[in-house]
């Protein structure tokens, strides 16, 4: 789960960490509110949605007058932002963070995320944070520490210095980052983090230390730990196809292309990916339903790769183990009549009870093209979908 930046903002508040006086809003009325009550001078209004890279893509701008303000929170709310991590689809800025403005002496870089290689805690420093992190990673990867964390034994004293150190903070400036870094690490561990991003870490001409940007993602198997955020759920960048796999437990993934994949297992469906790649098409999905769907899961499988409408076909791909050929057979002869699919469908079954399954298909009502291999598979729904333009 994913938390907007306002969000995290308010979460980092409440353990009294630094970070700029702001407000969010929906609409220019509230964005004139806030700004008249903040008595700043300058403010920044920014697009709060799920990516990155929103000052590039026009979704950041600093305001000095009520105006100002008011014209670029209209022209914002409501509008498709596009930047490098949303694709050529964009997302739609629903609301905005409207917050005081911080002068800038220095653009930190600090992280805390996960290494599932060594199952420990990582702690990424740089002092070149900003908007070019990405290019810093990139050209030189020297400049971003990294002090991995026991997470049995937590962050110690020493390690938290460390960082503080790696980050070019000094004297008094080394004790406040070291307890800022102890207080995120807390925030990390009590908020049940995947990733907890900060983005620029700004130090001020008057020594403070600021967090002026963070991206905050939640396990979202400790969700149910963290009930205070299960309400701002429903009000995050979640498409409906997302929401209804989420509901259903399945697994999915929305993409640019036009044919739709339903598979059983990651690996399975990450093949079936490349493979519609390497014969020349492109996939809009990634939808795993898992090893053991009744029908009613594989009808919601469906009715979720429909609600993409360049959805130009379908390549179901199933190898039977645990869920057996003749269940998913059903599921597909109950979907077809449910959702009504107008677009081809090229079936691959493999595994448990596929004779069955193959004779349950094999009604031309039901306009199914079968398949023998991956291959075949994909040339057919590749071959099908051109054929339809």
């Amino acid at each position: 789960m994913k938390l907007y930046e306002y969000q995290a903002k308010e979460i980092l508040h409440k353990y009294n960490i630094n970070v700029p006086k702001g407000e969010a809003a929906t609409n220019v009325d509230e964005v004139a509110k806030i700004y008249s009550k903040s008595g700043a001078k300058k403010c920044v209004i920014k697009a709060q949605v799920l990516a990155g890279g929103r000052g590039k893509g026009g979704g950041v701008k600093i305001v000095e007058t009520l105006d100002e303000a008011k014209a670029f929170a209209s022209k914002l709310i409501g509008s498709c932002l596009i930047t490098a991590q949303t694709g050529k689809k964009g997302i739609q800025v629903n609301r905005v963070l409207v917050a005081e403005a911080i002068d800038i002496k220095k653009e930190l870089y600090l992280a805390i995320s996960i290494d599932r290689s060594t199952s420990k805690i990582t702690i990424m420093s740089s002092t070149e944070g900003g908007t070019e992190i990405e290019e810093v990673s990139a050209k030189a990867p020297h400049k971003i520490l990294k002090e991995q964390i026991n997470p049995l034994l937590g962050i110690r004293n020493f390690q938290a210095h460390q960082i503080a150190l790696n980050l070019g903070l000094a004297g008094s400036l080394a004790t406040k980052g070291s307890s800022l870094i102890k207080n995120l690490f807390k925030i990390f561990i009590e908020k049940d983090c995947s990733l907890l991003e900060i983005n620029p870490l700004v130090l001020t001409p008057d020594n403070e230390i600021v967090v002026l940007d963070i991206k905050m993602d939640i396990d979202d198997n400790a969700i149910f730990r963290q009930k205070e955020l299960l309400e701002t759920k429903e009000i995050t960048d979640v498409s409906r196809a997302e929401k209804m796999a989420s509901e259903a437990g399945l697994s999915y993934i929305g993409l640019d292309g036009n044919i739709g994949c339903l598979v059983n297992g990651a690996g399975l469906a990450m093949a079936t990916m490349d493979i519609i790649k390497l014969y020349g098409g492109t996939p809009a999905n990634f939808l795993d339903v898992g090893g053991d769907a009744p029908i009613e899961k594989v009808t919601t499988a469906f009715e979720i790769i429909f609600t993409d409408p360049h959805v130009a076909g379908v390549l179901v791909n199933i190898f039977g183990g645990i869920m057996k050929c003749d269940i998913v057979a059903e599921g597909i002869i109950h979907a077809i009549k449910k959702v009504d699919i107008k677009v081809p469908l090229v079936v691959r079954l493999e595994g448990t009870n596929v004779e069955i399954a193959r004779k349950k298909l094999d009604d031309p009502k039901l306009n199914i093209i079968f398949a023998d291999s991956m291959k075949d598979a994909s040339e057919k729904i590749i071959k099908a979908v051109n054929n339809k333009k």
